[in-house]
This record gives C-alpha cells, structure tokens and sequence, in this order.
C-alpha cells in the first residue's frame, strides 16, 4: 500500500486535528470483497460472529472470525448493500481465505475490489463539511450508510471509522478518488480540514479501545510455551458474537474459553510526558506481568497512555506498575476507553 507517512510535522498536529476538527485520510489499503448470491448470507453467518440476518440493507455490523481453536483470525466490517449484497471490509487477517473457501460450490460470487478506494473523513466538524454536499447526512446513523454521490463522483457513505470520533469512509472508484480527496481538502481548508497520515491511527485507537490485527496479538508477542492464538474474551471481543448465536466456525471453543483467560487486554496510564515504547514490559514489582502493544501521547489532554497485555489479576483499574524500556516508568492499569467511554461522540445525532 502506497501511502504518506507523514504530513504535519509534528503528527500530534494531526492527531488534535481529528479530535478538535477533523482530519483526511486514506485507508485504502483495507481489503475490500462483494459477495452477491442467494448463499451469501449463509457463508457470512458461518464464518463471522454475528447474526447477519439482523442486518438490514443500509446497516453494517462490527465482527470477528475465529478459527477452530475458537481464537481470533481477523475483524471485519459487514455492509448489507441489497437483499443478496454484502461488501465485507477488513485488514491483515484471514477473512478473505475464509470467505472463499466457505463460497466453493454456493450460488455465491465473491470479487476483490482492488479499485474500490476508502476515504475516512473524521472529527467533529467532518459532519458539517459533508452537509453542505450530501442531503440526509446528518441523518446518517452510526453504522449506517448510503449510495450517493460527492463532487458528481459516485460514493457509499458509511458512518462508521477507527478513531472514536463521528466520522465517515467515503467508498470511492479509484478513478475519481483524486477529485475527491483534493477537493475536501481544498473546500474544507477554512474548517480546519487536514490530511492525516495512517500512523496516527494507533495515537487514536488507544485512546479509544480499537484494537489491530496482528500487533495486539499473541502473533505479535507469542506465548513462550504455546502457539499463536487469543481468544474473544482475552481480547475483550466476546460482545461481537451475538446473542444465542452457535453454529459458526470455532463456536464450541470460543464457549468453551470463556473463565480461562490467560490475560487480558488493558489500558496503562503512565507519568511520563510522552509515549512509551512498542514491546516494552510491564511489571508488578519485580514479576513481569505485561506487554505494551501500542503506546500514545495526548498534546490535548497531556497523557501517556497505552493498549497492554496483561496478567487478568492486574488488569484492574487503578493497580500500580511500572513499564520498563528505556527507564522504568511508573504507571496503573487503566480501563479502556480513555477517551468518550459511553461512545457519545461517535454515535451522535444531527
């Protein structure tokens, strides 16, 4: 994936730009597949965690794909385009094996769409610039979408994004996302519009408790005596199975794990004025109970923050431990999210 590392010179410019205003940025590196078929349906409800036929044209749903193990493989995003059209949306992981493999001999077609471009416009005034081009937008709710157009170009709108803020993807042809991308940033320069690179990303999603495949993964930081492999509960995920649902692929393990947890995804708040580092460890006096798997720092709000992988009888809110890299730095496990707990912001209306 071709894309700027930078744009800013300081990326903290970029992260308060998304916070305080909005930012531009391309995440067109996200995979993109279209299943279309009556047996659609079927291959979606068996390889992901949710109850599909729940999700209504103009909806989209957050899930997870596990493998037999009952562990984690990928996340994805599920848009129900039309009765018997779905775009599944996701990054690293094994949906699009799974997927295909589950399509072999259905009366499904699955495509890649390589050319299908993904624009995320988001941060607090991204509702009023797209106002001013799209009837209905402020309308859109979370996890919605729309077919539209923006700037005479073709688009989906979809109300969804990886930052905790109200934002939106823009869905766009690869032929016409030049047009787009330059003139939201042209159009929107007086509101503070910004173009923001995909690093900061990872300052937004510890902030908001999104996690990413595979760098808060056992396949990051493996166990020292076991394989790869984490499960929903471990990760804080289990509330993306739906309710009653069995069934899907490593449905009995995922059950079964549940009590067994051998850690727990947390939030670390540190005295420091600024990140820790990747991979540094977590100790509760002299035992290492932790891993830092992605570190930030708020210009806003002036706090050290982290995602960890921590020992369950430490990922309590408020337990004293220190993080050791390059100095040890005192810290206290912290739940997550830092940012906008009840989702407010992301969720709000008008």
């Amino acid at each position: 994936m071709g894309t700027a590392w930078t744009y800013a010179k300081d990326i903290q410019d970029e992260h308060t730009a998304i916070r305080i205003r909005a930012g531009l940025m391309d995440v067109s590196g996200l995979k993109k597949l279209h299943l279309v078929g009556p047996h659609a349906i079927a291959v979606l409800d068996y390889v992901t965690t949710r109850n599909v036929a729940k999700v209504m044209p103009g909806r989209s749903v957050y899930a997870c794909i596990l493998n037999d193990k009952g562990f984690f493989t990928d996340d994805c995003i599920i848009y129900r385009t039309g009765p018997n059209a779905w775009m599944v949306v996701h990054g690293s992981g094994t949906a699009h094996e799974e997927i295909v493999k589950q399509a072999a001999g259905r009366n499904v077609a699955v495509l890649f769409d390589d050319d299908l471009h993904d624009l995320s416009l988001q941060g607090p005034v991204a509702v009023d610039f797209l106002a001013k081009h799209v009837p209905g937008i402020r309308d859109l709710k979370y996890f919605h979408h729309m077919q539209t157009t923006l700037f005479g170009a073709p688009v989906m709108i979809s109300r969804t994004g990886y930052t905790g803020e109200r934002g939106y993807e823009i869905f766009v042809r690869g032929q016409d996302a030049p047009l787009v991308w330059d003139t939201i940033l042209a159009e929107g320069a007086e509101m503070g519009i910004i173009p923001c690179c995909f690093s900061v990303l990872d300052m937004l999603r510890v902030e908001s408790y999104l996690l990413f495949y595979p760098y808060d993964n056992s396949q990051m930081y493996p166990f020292a005596d076991q394989g790869p492999g984490d499960s929903l509960w471990e990760l804080g995920l289990d509330f993306t199975v739906s309710p009653g649902k069995t069934g899907f692929r490593g449905a009995e393990e995922h059950a079964r794990l549940k009590g067994k947890e051998r850690f727990k995804i947390y939030g670390l708040l540190l005295e420091a004025d600024g990140p820790c580092d990747l991979g540094d460890t977590v100790f509760a006096g002299d035992r290492q109970v932790g891993v830092v798997t992605c570190p930030s720092y708020s210009a806003i709000t002036r706090q050290s923050m982290a995602i960890a992988r921590l020992e369950v009888g430490c990922a309590i809110h408020g337990t004293p431990l220190t993080v050791r890299g390059k100095a040890a730095i005192p810290a206290i496990a912290h739940k997550l999210p830092f940012d906008d707990p009840e989702k407010k912001k992301r969720t709000a209306i008008g």
